[in-house]
């Protein structure tokens, strides 16, 4: 790999931390987490070791600000994803469609996922995803468009963990028909 070289030193910075974060994701994917070493990341990399020890002090480390990096962009496909719709309605059901559809796209990783998934950073992003969901709830409720007769939070829950499940899913298919399932559990029930 190329030696990494910018313009200015943040610029360098950051192309080292992304080089570290993709390289040990690409590592590990191909290795295995045990087999991993700083040195066999820092080679990969095209960095010395020293520089990639004044980054991060072990593989753990940089695979946590890959898992951080990477649940950011998510979060910001589900916000941009909000933003293109026009009814509050319409925002719920693209947060939830790209929600469902990240959860499959990366059903099938073999990074450590279970170790990634702890932490106050993790529990940090998902209540920023549950306020995303539940305020978006609330709206559609406010106007009519869902049912207020459970509270935003606990459909927001409801609705995430039901999601959560598209991760195990064969096909895109199966996706938007758990999809489906999901939305009609939001719509508003009739009066008895």
């Amino acid at each position: 790999m190329p030696k990494l070289w910018t313009e200015t030193i943040e610029e360098h910075r950051r192309a080292v931390h992304d080089a570290t974060l993709d390289t040990t994701a690409a590592l590990v994917h191909e290795h295995g987490l045990a087999s991993v070493t700083m040195s066999q990341i820092a080679a990969a990399a095209g960095i010395g070791r020293a520089t990639l020890y004044k980054y991060f002090p072990d593989v753990e480390a940089i695979l946590v600000a890959w898992h951080d990096r990477h649940i950011n962009r998510h979060l910001r496909q589900l916000t941009e994803a909000r933003d293109a719709a026009a009814t509050p309605a319409d925002q719920l059901g693209a947060v939830l469609t790209a929600f469902a559809l990240i959860q499959h796209q990366h059903h099938d990783t073999e990074l450590p996922v279970a170790l990634l998934h702890r932490g106050e950073h993790v529990a940090r992003m998902r209540q920023q995803l549950q306020d995303l969901v539940a305020d978006l709830i609330a709206i559609g409720a406010g106007a009519g468009d869902i049912r207020a007769d459970i509270a935003p939070g606990e459909l927001a829950g409801y609705c995430l963990h039901a999601l959560a499940a598209a991760g195990s899913l064969p096909s895109e298919a199966a996706v938007r028909r758990l999809l489906a399932v999901t939305m009609s559990g939001l719509r508003p029930q009739p009066a008895a």
